[in-house]
């Protein structure tokens, strides 16, 4: 093998574990399964890797990190709190694969491994608080009517886009997720839109 294809091997490894975490889970996801979609021998694996779970916490550290990446890009950007809010809740997603962290709380094996769940813990935490900040910055501004309260909305905003995910993988289609973004939005409208 090449200096440069071993130097390599780490990224092609964690990648190849965030795609079969997505589409597999932790169980499905076996350490010759990673090493057959990295092109990585076992060797290359435990050299770089302590094992499977140390390759699936790097790997899950990437989703969440490329998460708060994506929501970041939308929520920090210009506008009102509900243009933000409006953005990241229309914002382009494979919404048949489902989230890649979300889907993890479904994962018997990373629920019950504090170490794994951690970051998936973190991420939707820091979303959650990422969105109450925004969502407060609305009811000061007016733009939310109604007896709301920051914290509240700002899970069921997390709430309808886990939610959608799961409603539109069921039914095999992305209108599912659409409608429950649809309806969520048409609720938040700002009261001048009302």
């Amino acid at each position: 093998m090449s200096a440069a294809r071993s130097a390599d091997a780490p990224e092609r490894l964690i990648e190849a574990t965030r795609e079969l975490l997505w589409e597999r889970g932790y169980v499905g996801t076996s350490p010759k399964a990673i090493q057959q979609a990295a092109g990585a021998g076992q060797g290359s694996m435990y050299h770089h890797f302590d094992g499977k779970q140390d390759l699936a916490l790097a790997a899950i550290r990437r989703s969440a990190a490329e998460l708060r990446a994506a929501a970041e890009r939308v929520l920090g950007g210009e506008g009102t709190a509900y243009a933000r809010i409006e953005a990241y809740l229309l914002r382009e997603r494979d919404v048949l694969r489902g989230c890649p962290v979300g889907r993890l709380t479904m994962d018997p094996e990373v629920v019950a491994s504090a170490e794994l769940r951690a970051p998936v813990d973190e991420t939707l935490d820091w979303l959650r608080g990422r969105l109450t900040g925004i969502v407060q910055e609305g009811l000061d501004a007016g733009e939310f009517g109604g007896p709301l309260e920051a914290a509240e909305l700002a899970a069921t905003i997390v709430a309808t886009v886990q939610g959608g995910y799961v409603l539109a993988r069921a039914s095999g289609s992305p209108a599912a997720f659409d409608t429950a973004v649809r309806g969520l939005l048409a609720l938040l409208a700002p009261r001048a839109a009302r």
